[in-house]
Parts: structure tokens; sequence; C-alpha cells
């Protein structure tokens, strides 16, 4: 496991971090004994967690085929967390190599670990930055060399949005990133829900609240399809994670509700 040695400057190794505890959840190993803990409070609450992340890390990886066969040669991925494998360049560039993939996180760990896996990879970089301020990301220099802004480009929203509470606006931070890219992007975003299991939902919060360094708001599924404003969904719609295109080797669970996660792809339409 990670050890909490010569950490990158402003971790804190006693408060449990989004996205170490989503590498616990995969069995990464960027992760300290806080992260852990929060985990093992999390599956005390909803047992399948882990399942329940290797479902939305599927999707992840379906939505990043689905693009790159649409033509999509562009990504900005935010809040995209601790390396693991099958991340979106590797994904993006098995299938066309070239592809450009921007990395934004906040987490030190997560951009720490970012530098160290793509180095040499001049397709491929990270963006020390909080996605709540999209002029800083769009603006950073990394997201200047990289991304061409006259072509389409895919936006990737996945676990993420629910860690931006109601005050914060989400609409409004979706929507500048909506903005900032020609017609024909596209946005693909994962969102828990609160709809069918409110009481794991609101758990789940306060767990977050206590323990992690950031609280979920999760919403109602009309909250979440507000959030594709400006873009047309494709088929399925918005549906529950593991309900979107899956493959053949992909499970569908018999209750998908248990799954507390909506996800969706759409595509920016003409203005």
């Amino acid at each position: 496991m990670q050890d909490e040695a010569g950490l990158p400057q402003g971790v804190d190794p006693y408060k449990a971090s989004v996205a170490r505890m989503y590498d616990a959840m995969l069995g990464g190993e960027h992760n300290f004994a806080i992260d852990r803990e929060a985990v093992a409070a999390f599956t005390a609450i909803d047992p399948q967690v882990r399942t329940l992340a290797r479902a939305n890390r599927a999707f992840l990886q379906r939505a990043v085929r689905f693009l790159v066969e649409r033509g999509v040669r562009q990504f900005i991925d935010l809040g995209s967390g601790i390396p693991t494998q099958g991340n979106v360049h590797e994904a993006a560039q098995s299938l066309s190599p070239g592809t450009r993939v921007v990395y934004v996180d906040n987490d030190p760990v997560a951009v720490a670990h970012s530098e160290a896996l793509l180095a040499g990879n001049p397709d491929a970089a990270i963006v020390a930055a909080d996605i709540r301020r999209p002029a800083d990301v769009l603006s950073a220099p990394q997201v200047r060399e990289l991304i061409d802004f006259d072509q389409p480009v895919a936006v990737l929203m996945i676990t993420i949005m629910h860690f931006i509470t109601r005050e914060e606006d989400p609409a409004k931070i979706v929507a500048a990133y909506r903005d900032a890219v020609p017609d024909g992007s596209w946005l693909a975003l994962t969102h828990a829900t609160d709809e069918d299991r409110p009481e794991t939902a609101a758990a789940v919060g306060q767990l977050y609240s206590s323990r992690a360094t950031s609280p979920v708001t999760a919403r109602s599924r009309a909250e979440i399809g507000e959030l594709f404003d400006g873009f047309d969904l494709v088929d399925p719609g918005l549906v529950y994670v593991p309900l979107w295109r899956p493959g053949p080797q992909d499970e569908i669970p018999e209750n998908p509700s248990q799954y507390w996660v909506y996800a969706g792809v759409g595509e920016k339409r003409p203005a």
C-alpha cells in the first residue's frame, strides 16, 4: 500500500481522499489506512460497493470505445483520480494511437502518480486543478497544448459531479465546459442517485461528510438529466451504470437500481 512517508505537499494522511478511496475500491495500492477504513465503513452500508466501482470503471471503458468509434480523438477527464488499469489514454490510444488525453485532478497523490505514469507519453498529460474552476482548467498549458478546441472534444465527468454541492452550482460548471467545446463534442457522465435507495444515499453522504475530504450530494434522475442541457443523449439514455451498452463480458444485475449510479453519454447539439 501507499507509503505515507515523503507525501506530496497538501496531502493529509489522516483524512480519507475520494481519489484514494476509489483506488482502494478497485483494488489499487495508492491509498492509506484511513482510506481503507472509510471503504470498510462504506462496505458496511453497501456490501457491493467494490462491484459498483468496477461497474463504473467498465462503463468508462465502454464509453471511451464508443467515442473513439465516433471519431473523437481528444478527451478531457475531469476528476480523473489515481491511475489504475484501464485508464482513458490506454483505452483510447490502443484503438487510435495519437489520441490526446488530458487528466484533471486536485488530489496531490493522484497528480503525482499520473505524472509518473504519463512520463514519455507526448499525447497525455495531467493538470493539477479544481474542476469547480473551469477557467483554470481550460487555460492550463497542458490543455492548450494538447486540445484543439476547433475539433470535437469528449469531456468525461465520471463519478465526480456528486462531489459538487448545490451551492457550487453543478449545472453552471458543466455548462462552462460545454460552452468551451465545439458542436459535435461529447459529455460522458456518471452520478450517484438517491432516487431508489434514499437511505443508502443518505448514509453514504454522511460517511463522506464525516470521514472524507469531499461531501456527496446524490441527485434524482431528473436532476442528473439536467446536467446534459445542450447535449443529446444517445441510446439507451440515462440509465443505471451497468445498463449503458453492456458488452458480452459485462454483468447485468437482476436489480439494476442496486447500483444507484446513473450513466449517460450525450453529443453537443448545434446552438
